[in-house]
């Protein structure tokens, strides 16, 4: 007797095996019910409307059929749960359909379309409905962080290249330098929404159909902005779903590494930023500390989005070009949860924006320190008394290392020493007034005024800019919304 008869008994002679059925079916079945049961439902009212509109079923029936698909689409989903006689659930509701209006009726529903098409339309409804709420969430941050940079436009701090104290800045330069990368994650996401939302409806399996249905009719009803005009297109490309991944991820990378520096920035010895209470816990030894848990999550899940979303991407390399709706059963929820979690980090960290308080005396104290000005002094001779740039580079380093090698600061050292330091490269006397301009981060900050630079006056009109555009923004994001909720609510008072 063979050692697997066992098994192969308990599989069963006749498909889906047991296995199959616990391992693929079970599982997919409960993501279609949590994620597609709603959108299914209004693919199917919008195909009903479009047949009788185009005469292909008589208005009489598909009366009835819409009746019945609105009665079953009212069933508690949450009560639904995998049954072997239905391979998913598609075909438990479409029996669900047919014991309210009998099997006949139902059967027609499916005239000139196929579980291709209609699947493809399900998970591009349902990836519209994931990126616009992203796209709230983005746009609330947003405004957080022009806020808070509007509210830190003279808050002086140390600039950081190579990890390393650089210049001085503003912490509103820096907010809006978040926001700005923000505004262009946002614009990625919209351009993924573009692509998303088409209708692959008409297409059926491959080819269309030979009945006259009208692909146009059903696009406007389920609010969709444009047809995938060629068929094969339609449930052949996968594009739609890279490009939204790859615009998550990117988000979430650029996200991921300014959460990185706001937990630099919470830590004492740097102390730039204090987080408000509601956002950090207390050790459960040590009584003293402020953990930043909000942060180090977001940290944390910002990178599960993107691992969930990339998850995404490599399941469809190598796909074949053609239906893949199999292969987007077991993707799609991937996307879900990625963004699930994108929308976490969004919400977390717009808390801790909103909340945030700033320790601009001390960001001021360390903007002083680290000879972080030193640029101002090559820049001085090269402007003020004609000296190459590269001459007065030589004697701005010297300077820097020997104040390193002294253990001082700038300010530390007087006119007279600095100008000794000087004479010995070039014949030039600075002013006390020069120097004290030279060691200054305010001074520093507010000589670049050049376009896109720290300077207050320049941040200031860069953040009066921005904050009209995104005023102009979220009023074309909210009319979206509103649109698609009037749409919806179209299809659903429908009547035949």
């Amino acid at each position: 007797m063979s050692k697997f008869e066992g098994f192969i008994r308990e599989e069963g002679a006749a498909f889906p095996g047991k296995t199959y059925v616990e391992k693929l079916l079970m599982p997919v079945f409960n993501d279609q019910r949590d994620y597609l049961f709603d959108v299914m439902f209004d693919i199917h009212r919008a195909h009903v409307i479009m047949l009788a509109e185009q005469g292909i079923v008589p208005e009489s029936e598909a009366k009835i059929m819409l009746d019945g698909i609105n009665k079953v689409g009212e069933s508690d989903r949450t009560q639904l749960a995998y049954q072997p006689d239905f391979e998913d659930l598609f075909f438990m509701m479409e029996a669900r359909i047919g014991e309210e209006i009998g099997n006949e009726l139902a059967g027609k529903i499916h005239i000139g379309r196929s579980r291709n098409d209609m699947g493809i339309a399900m998970y591009r409804l349902v990836l519209r409905e994931h990126l616009l709420n992203l796209l709230g969430s983005a746009y609330r941050l947003s405004e957080a962080l022009l806020e808070q940079a509007e509210q830190n436009i003279d808050t002086y701090m140390t600039g950081y290249t190579h990890t390393q104290p650089a210049q001085p800045t503003t912490l509103g330069h820096y907010f809006l330098a978040i926001y700005d990368v923000l505004q262009r994650d946002i614009k990625r996401l919209w351009s993924a929404y573009e692509t998303v939302n088409q209708s692959s409806l008409g297409a059926a399996a491959l080819t269309t159909t030979g009945f006259p249905i009208s692909r146009d009719r059903t696009r406007e009803l389920l609010g969709f902005d444009k047809l995938i005009e060629n068929s094969y297109d339609s449930i052949g490309g996968a594009d739609y779903l890279l490009e939204t991944s790859t615009a998550l991820m990117t988000c979430m990378i650029n996200t991921g590494r300014w959460i990185q520096d706001f937990l630099l920035h919470v830590t004492r010895e740097f102390a730039t930023f204090y987080v408000a209470d509601p956002y950090v816990q207390c050790s459960s030894i040590m009584p003293q500390k402020r953990n930043p848990v909000s942060i180090e999550h977001s940290r944390s899940i910002a990178s599960s989005a993107y691992g969930e979303a990339l998850a995404a991407v490599t399941m469809i390399h190598n796909t074949p070009f053609g239906d893949i709706v199999d292969t987007e059963d077991d993707l799609q929820p991937h996307l879900y949860r990625a963004f699930n979690n994108a929308n976490r980090v969004m919400a977390l960290m717009y808390a801790v924006i909103a909340t945030l308080k700033v320790n601009k005396e001390h960001a001021l104290e360390m903007a002083r320190k680290s000879s972080i000005t030193i640029t101002e002094l090559a820049d001085t001779l090269a402007r003020e008394y004609g000296i190459s740039f590269r001459k007065a580079h030589s004697i701005a380093s010297f300077i820097s290392k020997e104040t390193t090698r002294q253990a001082k600061e700038l300010y530390e050292w007087d006119i007279d020493q600095i100008n000794g330091v000087i004479a010995r490269f070039v014949d030039v006397k600075l002013t006390e007034a020069e120097w004290l301009k030279i060691i200054s981060p305010e001074y520093f900050v507010q000589i670049r005024s050049i376009q896109g630079g720290p300077s207050p006056k320049e941040v200031e009109r860069m953040i009066a800019e921005r904050k009209t555009s995104l005023s102009v923004k979220i009023g074309q994001y909210e009319q979206t919304v509103q649109t698609l909720k009037e749409k919806r609510e179209q299809l659903l008072a429908y009547t035949l």
